[in-house]
C-alpha cells in the first residue's frame, strides 16, 4: 500500500486498523460469509468507492450513517466505508421490528444508509415513519453481495427503493470515489451500538475512536494474532463483540469468517473446516453446541483462543469447551457496552478458577489497565469486598444519544465520571471480583431476599436437570419463582427435594417447566426477558417490569 494512503490517518483512528492488516494481507481474505469473499485490496478500494459516493450525496456528508443488513459481505464493507468517510457508523440488523430500526435511526440522527437485499426491502415499510419523511441518501450497490472479483462501479441498486418515500439512492463512481481515508480524532464518535431495549426503548452508546484506541491498545499487548489466525464472528455487527472480532482481526490481515445459523448445528465442524483459531461469542453457545452431542473432547483443536462474554460463564460449560479445545487459551470476559467492549478478563483454570468462582460462575477477573474502579453498598458508601460495580477510565463511552438516558447511570464521584453497572460483584484478596448478580435481580419472596443465580446454582448441582433459568413473576403483592430447565422430564416434587436440601424453603421455586431449549435473542444470549413474559403466560398474571438477572447491553 502506498504511504499516502496512511497520510491524515491518526493512530487513533479506527480504521487505521484495518490499513495495518492491508499492508500485511492485500491479497488475503478479510471477511468470508457462506461462500462470498472479499480481499482486503478489494475492501479497501470499495471502502473508498463508497465513502466517496456518501459524501458527495446531495444534502452535504452525513451526520451518521446507518448499516441496515442481513449477513452479507455490504455490511462489514458499509462500516468499513462510513469510517473511511469520517463518519460515525450505525449497524442495525434488518430482521429488527420496522419501528424499533425506524426509532433507532432516528435517535442517531442518520441521514444516509447502506443498505443490501435485506436492508432494501425494508425502506417501503421504514417509508410510513418519520425517518422515511425526510432526505435519507441510500447507497445499495449490489444486489448480491459483493464477492472478491466484482467490479468496483459496476451493479445496479438494489430492488427495493421504488416506493421508498424520501430515501434517495445514490451510485458509486470513479469520480466521487476518495483517494484516501479522511482522518478522525480520538474524541470523533467512531460506533453508535444501541442497548438490547429489554427496559422501554433501546439507548444509543456512543463509543469514540479514543475510546477503541485504548481497548484494542491492550488486545494488541496481550494476545498475538498474525495474519494466519483465523477469526469467528458470532455476534450480531450491533453488538459490541462483534466490533473486538472485526478490528482485531483487520489489524493483523487475518481473515474473518462469519458464523451462519446453521453452524450450531454442528459447531466443531464448521470451526474445522474454516480452521477457526480465535472464537468470541456469548456463553450459550456452549450448551447449545452440548445438546447436539458434537461437543466431544478434541473437537476443535484449531482453536488458540477463545472468549466469552455477555452473560454469566458456567463451570460445567467452560470445562466441556476446553476439553474440546483443548489448545485454546478460554477467556472469561467482562465489561457493559458503555465502558467499550470489555474491561475485565480472566483465564480459565479448572482448579483456580472453580476455587474462586461462586454459585458455579466463572470469575470475572482483573480489571484493564489504565482504569478504576468503585464497589459502593446500598447506602452509597465505598466498599472493599461487595457491592455494585463502578467503572471509569479512557474506555468510558462518551455516553448515550439522548443524555436523559445517562441520568442515574454517569456519575460523578470523587471528582471523576464513573458509570454505574448495575452489578454486584465481590473483590476477591488477590483483587478479582466475582459476579453475584444483578442489583435488580434480589426478588422479594414473602419477604425473603432471593439471588436468583444463587437458586440455578443449586438447580444445576442438586437437581439432576441439564441446565436452568429462574425468574421472578409479581403475583398478589409477593414474587413466585419458576423455573425453566432442559434435560429429562422430572416431576416439581423431585426437584423440590433436591432444592431443599441445598437452599432455605423460601428460595425454592413452586413452579418447573421443561424446555427443549432456551430462547435466544439475536446475539445468541439466553433471552431471560423472554421466558420471563413466557413465565407471567404460565401463571395467568400480566407481565411487570423487566425480567431479573436480564443482561443490560
Amino acid at each position: 500500500m502506498e504511504g499516502a494512503e496512511w497520510e491524515g490517518v491518526s493512530s487513533s483512528a479506527l480504521h487505521g486498523r484495518f490499513l495495518r492488516g492491508l499492508q500485511r494481507s492485500p491479497q488475503g481474505v478479510a471477511v468470508r460469509v457462506g461462500q462470498d469473499t472479499v480481499t482486503y485490496a478489494r475492501a479497501h478500494e470499495l471502502a473508498l468507492s463508497w465513502a466517496g459516493a456518501l459524501l458527495a450525496a446531495p444534502g452535504g456528508p452525513p451526520k451518521a450513517v446507518g448499516i441496515v443488513t442481513g449477513r452479507s459481505l455490504t455490511a462489514y464493507l458499509g462500516i468499513l466505508a462510513s469510517l473511511y468517510a469520517g463518519v460515525t457508523a450505525v449497524p442495525l440488523l434488518a430482521d429488527f421490528p420496522d419501528g424499533k430500526i425506524a426509532a433507532m435511526l432516528e435517535s442517531a440522527e442518520v441521514s444516509a444508509l447502506i443498505v443490501d437485499e435485506d436492508g432494501a426491502a425494508l425502506l417501503p415499510r421504514l417509508a410510513h415513519h418519520p425517518v422515511g419523511s425526510r432526505d435519507v441518501a441510500v447507497l445499495a450497490p449490489h444486489a448480491d453481495p459483493p464477492t472478491a472479483g466484482t467490479p468496483a462501479d459496476s451493479g445496479s441498486p438494489t430492488p427495493g427503493l421504488a416506493g421508498a418515500g424520501a430515501f434517495r439512492p445514490v451510485t458509486p463512481g470513479p469520480g466521487t470515489a476518495l483517494t484516501r481515508p479522511r482522518p478522525a480524532g480520538p474524541d470523533d464518535v467512531a460506533y453508535v451500538l444501541f442497548t438490547s431495549g429489554s427496559t422501554g426503548r433501546p439507548k444509543g452508546v456512543r463509543l469514540t475512536h479514543g475510546n477503541m484506541a485504548h481497548y484494542f491498545g491492550l488486545m494488541d499487548a496481550w494476545y498475538d494474532f498474525t495474519e494466519h489466525d483465523v477469526f469467528s464472528q458470532a455476534a450480531g455487527l450491533n453488538w459490541d463483540s462483534a466490533v473486538s472480532d472485526l478490528w482485531c482481526a483487520w489489524a493483523v490481515g487475518a481473515p474473518l469468517v462469519s458464523v451462519s445459523p446453521h453452524a450450531y448445528r454442528d459447531l466443531p465442524a464448521f470451526v474445522n473446516e474454516h480452521g477457526i483459531t480465535v472464537w468470541f461469542s456469548a456463553p450459550s453457545v456452549i450448551s447449545l453446541a452440548r445438546r447436539t452431542g458434537r461437543l466431544t473432547p478434541g473437537s476443535m483443536p484449531t482453536l488458540r483462543w477463545t472468549y466469552f462474554g455477555g452473560e454469566a460463564l458456567q463451570f460445567q460449560d467452560t470445562d466441556a469447551w476446553q476439553q474440546a479445545a483443548p489448545g485454546s487459551a478460554v477467556i472469561n470476559v467482562y465489561g457493559p457496552t458503555e465502558m467499550t467492549i470489555t474491561t475485565h478478563r480472566h483465564r480459565w483454570s479448572p482448579d483456580e478458577s472453580t476455587r474462586l468462582g461462586m454459585n458455579g460462575v466463572v470469575p470475572l477477573g482483573r480489571l484493564h489497565d489504565g482504569h478504576a474502579e468503585l464497589l459502593l453498598g446500598a447506602d452509597g458508601d465505598p466498599r472493599t469486598d461487595e457491592g455494585e460495580l463502578w467503572l471509569s477510565g479512557p474506555q468510558l463511552s462518551a455516553g448515550y444519544l439522548d443524555p436523559e438516558d445517562g441520568r442515574g447511570k454517569y456519575l460523578e464521584h470523587d471528582g471523576a465520571l464513573w458509570y454505574r453497572t448495575g452489578d454486584r460483584v465481590r473483590r476477591l484478596p488477590d483483587g478479582q471480583l466475582v459476579y453475584l448478580g444483578r442489583t435488580d435481580s434480589q426478588v422479594q419472596v414473602q419477604g425473603y431476599r432471593v439471588e436468583l443465580a444463587e437458586v440455578e446454582h443449586a438447580l444445576r448441582t442438586g437437581t439432576p436437570v441439564a441446565d436452568a433459568v429462574v425468574v421472578g413473576v409479581p403475583v398478589a403483592g409477593s414474587t413466585e419463582l419458576v423455573t425453566f430447565y432442559l434435560g429429562e422430564p422430572h416431576s416439581p416434587q423431585e426437584l423440590r427435594r433436591g432444592l431443599l436440601a441445598l437452599l432455605p424453603p423460601q428460595m425454592v421455586p413452586r413452579h418447573y417447566h421443561r424446555l427443549d431449549a432456551f430462547p435466544l435473542n439475536t446475539n445468541k444470549k439466553t433471552d431471560r426477558l423472554r421466558l420471563t413474559a413466557h413465565a407471567a403466560e404460565l401463571l395467568g398474571t400480566p407481565a411487570q417490569g423487566t425480567s431479573p438477572h436480564t443482561d443490560h447491553r
